[in-house]
């Protein structure tokens, strides 16, 4: 079944606890964008904004690094209660090391992608990684258009790991809805993660019900 992961980063910080209870209530995952304006032209939130989530948060903490050197700050994370820590392939100098590091604090590795980058990239990770991120908008900034190739970029990926008997999953990011989940779901995808299209929503719940209902559709390899 798809799981549905609501981006904090949509979330309204002014009354955060209310929807980290949405997420508690209604999704699987919190998705945490962790983004140090210099990877990528933005700036998020950091540690405290984490720790405060976590005393609350109830489902697994998903935490997404778009950060230089993302290996520094593995340890402090899986002490924040992180349960699932991704990290850009391009922004370590040794990706296998760092999944390694992940594992040793006790975490769900994952490895992201921006669309530039060919998914066969990712293909000499999949036996190390529980699952990989692909961004289906450029790291950085929420509310950006889905970025249709992401449909073939998907199958792809989701071919090769069923081709080596892989439990790889697989997470969509970038705006991702209801209006798309269920082509996402059918292409292969296994985690969703959205935040205007929840947060900004006038009924969040009944948007993640509507995206989680799109698991009800069977995967199919297309030519």
């Amino acid at each position: 079944m798809i799981q549905i992961a609501p981006s904090m980063l949509s979330a309204d910080f002014l009354h955060l606890e209310k929807d980290v209870e949405l997420v508690n209530m209604h999704a699987d995952l919190f998705h945490l964008d962790i983004m140090d304006g210099v990877f990528v032209p933005n700036i998020s939130y950091g540690f405290p904004v984490v720790d405060a989530m976590a005393c609350r948060a109830e489902k697994p903490m998903d935490a997404h690094l778009m950060i230089i050197k993302p290996e520094k700050f593995v340890e402090r994370f899986a002490k924040s209660g992180v349960s699932m820590l991704s990290f850009h392939l391009n922004a370590s100098d040794d990706p296998a090391s760092t999944v390694d590091l992940i594992h040793g604090c006790g975490m769900k590795a994952g490895m992201a992608i921006n669309p530039d980058i060919p998914v066969e990239s990712l293909f000499p990770y999949l036996d190390k990684c529980e699952y990989l991120l692909l961004m289906s908008v450029f790291a950085g900034f929420g509310g950006q258009k889905f970025i249709e190739d992401t449909y073939g970029r998907l199958r792809v990926l989701k071919a090769e790991i069923l081709r080596r008997g892989l439990d790889c999953l697989i997470e969509v990011d970038g705006g991702v809805s209801a209006a798309n989940a269920p082509a996402l779901a059918e292409a292969g995808a296994d985690i969703l993660v959205a935040g205007s299209a929840v947060f900004k929503a006038e009924d969040p719940a009944s948007v993640i019900s509507s995206m989680r209902d799109a698991s009800s559709r069977p995967f199919m390899i297309k030519k």
